[in-house]
């Protein structure tokens, strides 16, 4: 290889990495721009059907019924709730953590149509959900 190639070949090398770190600074202040959104934990679902009801179960440990919004979304259903931590003395350590606490939130595809929820219970850590397809 000749030197004049190979000083080309540098130049275009050393261009194309400022390139790059020009798009990710630009990238960087971009993902500056958007808010946050504060980390959920997905819990688990099972969703049951049989024709046109569907049975839908979400666990949703320490969750009370009145802190859990369900909503419909165009494809689906979207659940949320936020369940505060245990409150322990100042003198407690923590051994093992492995119930989820915190903001808790979940997106489920449904099959296409249009639903309508029928019944609506949160048992034993877990939101039953019954819906039904409704007729086009």
């Amino acid at each position: 290889m000749n030197i004049n190639r190979r000083k080309s070949w540098m130049w275009a090398e050393a261009c194309a990495l400022l390139d790059e770190a020009e798009r990710k600074h630009r990238r960087f202040f971009e993902l500056l721009a958007v808010p946050s959104v504060s980390p959920a934990w997905e819990p688990p679902a099972d969703i049951f059907t049989d024709g046109r009801e569907l049975q839908v179960v979400v666990a949703l440990p320490g969750a009370h019924a009145e802190d859990v919004a369900v909503q419909m979304t165009p494809t689906g259903l979207q659940i949320e709730t936020n369940v505060p931590p245990q409150a322990l003395h100042a003198r407690m350590n923590v051994v093992r953590l492995e119930i989820p606490y915190g903001r808790m939130r979940r997106r489920i595809d449904l099959p296409p149509g249009h639903y309508a929820v029928i019944e609506r219970r949160l048992d034993r850590g877990c939101l039953f959900l019954r819906l039904t397809r409704e007729a086009p």
